[in-house]
């Protein structure tokens, strides 16, 4: 499973006991603790599947109307000038 997303920090508590069990089995396998805990979450939603959710038919609309309407598209560098000037 190959996912390339930005990276974020999970901090999680423990018992002592669950750590050093962690740890311990880490150590047998030869590899960090955080690689192993990261096995264990992968192994666990590998057969998950990534949920897909369809647009409903407002959105559909709008968004077909706004693809129409793209070369009426104005850019605006400076939103406030922008608004003033309206």
């Amino acid at each position: 499973m190959n996912i390339a997303t930005s990276q974020i920090q999970l901090k999680i508590s423990l018992s002592e006991q669950l750590s050093d069990l962690l740890q311990s089995k880490a150590a047998r396998l030869g590899v960090p603790v955080t690689q192993f805990v990261k096995h264990l979450i992968m192994k666990e939603v590998e057969n998950e599947a990534v949920p897909v959710f369809e647009a409903s038919d407002w959105l559909e609309h709008k968004t077909g109307k706004a693809l129409k309407e793209i070369k009426k598209a104005v850019e605006v560098k400076d939103v406030h000038q922008f608004f003033q000037n309206l």
